[in-house]
């Protein structure tokens, strides 16, 4: 199928659903509360919606933003801001806003604003950490109040994936370093205030397009230790949490007949990144000898509590149609990693260290400490890493200066998660092309990076398939990324939200429905 027709079957789609209105929530709630506290793990960096940069801020701009589209359930495309769109020619897109939306500041959505987000969110000045998902349009175009062209430098399958982007208003946004901190959207919510690292506040948008939601406040309350959260959803101070949390906490909350618990595959994994920068972790061989240490059998079931999908490579099984089971990285072998260090040079010494050419081998392993089952997985790979001979340091940090360690490259090795990931695209063009602005890992491979491109322009799923499966045959054997789980959502919500449902990328979306 050529992309033009791909894109014509979407608009037909999206012509089908015009008579949806509202965002596609995934279900109504029933008696929904007044106000809803919500238990997050961490705080958000901005919450300017070009700036999302964790699973809180990707939650919270669901509500505050609304974008071209909506995606649903299954990551198709539904009208948003774009009531609907034509494809002209394969590399040019023409969208069609809905009239009469208003941002939370009065002033009225126009096609310009939509200009303005696109524009800026492809300029390198403003380091946004998505860029890449965006760097094959060419221009963004008004053509007159309601109406937008975008035009590609090249076909480009994974677009409407992510044009769910929050569109800004220009007005507000423009020249203002602060935005991301009192944010503007169109939304079902607005933003009403914030108390860094402890709570962010949001109120119902009266005027939205969709229709008011039911729900009138949103109470954001960051509770980094997932036990201390689980306890406070326990004890009713929360209405709403969800994984991570410790597995104990997970088989408490799951016996009390007043939490309802949901489970669904998640679009995230849990990943052991390797600094290929690192003159110790250059070489392929090297990092596989590595990888061959890392227990992903306990990890997964005793550490993580089995709660979690053991991954075989970086391909998601959430996306059964690029899904390969064929593609492996290696497994845990200690006895092998032991003889590929020794034939590396790294010998053990009679300090019960490897060295090399009279340098020990010596590494730091990396994660935030909000996270207690990461804390724990790395205190166990040092474990392992340290009975092969390997001097290994762990660096424990809070969750901004862990993400500056990775986004400045200064770490070895990193554990960490990666989420939002609604395309295989998602989950390896930034991170795993050369230059990408998610490779934190310096990483450049051009058999990886050809495999990404044909991804990333053939619209057929069948050749996109072969294609991610080229990639991820090829990063398991460079081994950039240790994946270690691909990632199940646990929710747990109180009697108050009866009827809620998450979505695989954990957002609020269904807190978003008018009142019936």
């Amino acid at each position: 199928m050529t992309l033009k027709l791909r894109l014509h079957s979407l608009l037909l789609g999206t012509i089908a659903s015009l008579c949806l209105g509202a965002p596609a929530a995934l279900a109504d709630l029933v008696n929904p509360p007044e106000t809803v506290r919500v238990g997050l793990d961490v705080d958000s960096l901005s919450l300017d919606a070009r700036l999302a940069a964790e699973t809180t801020s990707y939650r919270l701009d669901d509500l505050l933003y609304d974008g071209l589209v909506r995606l649903d359930e299954n990551f198709q495309p539904k009208p948003a801001l774009a009531t609907s769109w034509e494809t002209p020619d394969p590399l040019t897109l023409i969208f069609h806003l809905r009239e009469g939306v208003k941002f939370h500041n009065g002033q009225p959505l126009t096609a310009d604003d939509v200009v303005f987000t696109y524009t800026t969110m492809v300029d390198p000045n403003l380091n946004a950490r998505s860029r890449s998902l965006y760097e094959p349009i060419d221009s963004v175009t008004a053509l007159d109040e309601h109406t937008v062209q975008f035009k590609l430098k090249e076909p480009y399958a994974p677009l409407f994936s992510y044009l769910d982007l929050g569109i800004l208003p220009r007005a507000a946004a423009e020249g203002n370093a602060e935005f991301g901190s009192a944010p503007i959207g169109t939304g079902p919510f607005r933003f009403d205030s914030w108390l860094r690292g402890s709570q962010i506040n949001l109120v119902a948008n009266p005027d939205y397009w969709g229709g008011e939601p039911a729900v009138k406040k949103i109470e954001a309350i960051v509770v980094g230790n997932g036990s201390a959260r689980a306890q406070a959803m326990e004890a009713g101070d929360l209405d709403l949490i969800y994984s991570p949390l410790p597995p104990a906490e997970v088989g408490t909350l799951s016996a009390n007949a007043k939490l309802s618990h949901s489970v669904v595959p998640s679009v995230s994994f849990i990943y052991v990144n390797f600094n290929t920068a690192d003159p110790l972790l250059a070489d392929p061989a090297m990092r596989t000898a590595l990888a061959k240490l890392i227990d992903q059998a306990t990890i997964v079931d005793q550490i993580y509590g089995g709660l979690d999908q053991a991954a075989a490579s970086i391909l998601m099984p959430a996306f059964p149609w690029a899904y390969d089971a064929s593609v492996t990285q290696p497994t845990f072998d200690v006895e092998a990693a032991m003889a590929e260090l020794d034939a590396l040079g790294w010998k053990v010494g009679a300090d019960g260290i490897r060295a090399k050419d009279g340098k020990q081998l010596a590494l730091t392993i990396g994660t935030n400490s909000e996270d207690a089952e990461r804390v724990q997985s790395i205190e166990y790979i040092q474990n392992v890493f340290t009975s092969a001979g390997i001097k290994t340091e762990l660096q424990a940090v809070d969750y901004p200066t862990f993400m500056k360690g990775n986004q400045g490259k200064t770490y070895q090795i990193s554990f960490l998660s990666w989420g939002n990931l609604v395309d295989p695209d998602r989950a390896m063009y930034g991170q795993l092309h050369t230059g990408g602005n998610f490779n934190w890992g310096s990483y450049s491979n051009p058999v990886v990076d050809a495999a990404l491109e044909k991804g990333r322009s053939e619209s057929a799923p069948e050749a996109r398939a072969a294609a991610y499966k080229d990639a991820a045959t090829q990063i398991a054997k460079d081994l950039p990324y240790y994946i270690v789980a691909h990632q199940r959502l646990h929710a747990f919500t109180s009697e108050k939200l009866k009827g809620f449902e998450p979505d695989a990328r954990g957002f609020l979306t269904d807190l978003a429905a008018p009142a019936k």
